[in-house]
């Protein structure tokens, strides 16, 4: 399967990049393909073939054990390919070894040097580089006052806070002015809080820079806020890649849409389908939604998301169930039904149900996507 993760810019999507005191090395594409990554006889990648353009932020999201970790080690050289090649435009690069890519990475942990200053770990690479003092200095200065830590330069990363620290090591990734920046799900260690404001930074950066980056997450919100594009993993495949708008709106496959919030998978008989829509019936009630693949047996699966799954208007055909735990989230309520048939249902109230109460469920079928029950 070849996926491009080409995209036609989108007018007002995104605020053009601003002057800038860094300039990424320049480039057309990035292209994996046929990436193959074994271990022993565990094919972590299968066949990954996928292009991403000069100044796109891809992000890669799958669940634990779906190959995007890999996928990225694997184009940083920190894994060798087992087949396929990468190339970055003409060059074939996985060949190379890590520090001939030149890539900017930023790691889950960070990993700063301890006993060196902010302005120590920011410039290492350029040391290493053999790059002039004055010039160090120049751009770890630069560097400091993109990312917001101009006053910290001194300080040593134990006396800073995770977010601080994790601002230290984009820019010790960006510093050194790479073609592309790495990042593998940099935000998982921060609180609920630190991490949307280093979403903000991070998006916030991108834009100034001008850079491509490829990022790793397993949290479709965060993968939605930042990406231009997403590519959803499974089993070392790729299943889809969109814009955001794209996946969170008609994912291709039940196990995308799972992945992209739809909790509710709920299996009954195929009632009708044609003209892009079907209607399946659960426990008596007529489910209607949008039809996504071919229904050709006589069972499907109808996916929502618990906020477009609400108690029901009377005379509106709905799934009875039973409440069996509610929780209020600020201006709604949450809870967990089950139908008699045992399936369990995730849905939105705006007012508290109590447990062991009988519901009425439904949800508009604009917002509901019928799969066939062999696509799971």
């Amino acid at each position: 399967m070849n996926f491009s993760g080409r995209a036609a810019p989108i007018p007002g999507d995104r605020p053009p990049p601003r002057a800038r005191a860094f300039h990424a090395q320049a480039f057309k594409e990035l292209r994996l393909e046929g990436v193959r990554r074994d271990f022993g006889n565990v094919s972590a990648l299968r066949d990954l073939t996928l292009t991403i353009e000069q100044g796109q932020f891809v992000a890669l999201l799958g669940p634990s054990g779906c190959g995007k970790s890999t996928a990225l080690n694997c184009i940083a050289g920190l894994l060798p390919v087992t087949g396929g090649s990468i190339r970055l435009d003409d060059k074939r690069i996985d060949t190379l070894r890590t520090e001939e890519r030149g890539f900017g990475m930023v790691f889950q942990n960070y990993a700063l040097f301890p006993h060196m200053t902010v302005r120590k770990n920011i410039g290492f690479g350029l040391k290493m580089r053999g790059v002039a003092s004055a010039e160090i200095a120049r751009r770890v200065d630069d560097a400091l006052r993109l990312v917001h830590l101009g006053e910290h330069g001194h300080k040593l990363p134990g006396q800073l806070s995770g977010g601080q620290q994790q601002r230290v090591a984009i820019a010790r990734a960006i510093v050194i002015e790479p073609p592309l920046v790495l990042m593998d799900e940099p935000l998982s260690n921060l609180d609920a809080k630190l991490r949307l404001e280093m979403r903000q930074e991070i998006r916030r950066i991108h834009a100034e820079l001008g850079s491509t980056t490829i990022y790793v997450t397993h949290d479709q919100e965060e993968a939605l806020s930042l990406a231009d594009r997403i590519v959803v993993l499974r089993e070392g495949m790729i299943r889809q890649v969109g814009t955001p708008a794209e996946l969170y709106a008609d994912p291709a496959h039940l196990d995308v849409a799972d992945f992209m919030g739809y909790r509710n998978r709920i299996e009954g008989r195929l009632v009708r389908s044609g003209g892009g829509m079907a209607a399946v019936d659960i426990g008596g009630a007529v489910v209607e939604g949008r039809t996504r693949g071919e229904l050709g047996g006589g069972r499907a699966v109808a996916a929502m998301r618990p906020d477009d799954l609400v108690p029901a208007r009377e005379g509106v055909d709905a799934i009875v169930a039973t409440v069996e735990s509610i929780e209020y989230r600020g201006r709604e309520f949450h809870g967990l039904a089950r139908t008699p048939q045992g399936a369990e249902l995730h849905f939105s109230s705006p007012a508290r149900l109590e447990a062991g109460a009988p519901v009425r469920l439904a949800a508009d079928p604009r917002n509901v996507l019928i799969f066939e029950a062999e696509a799971r």
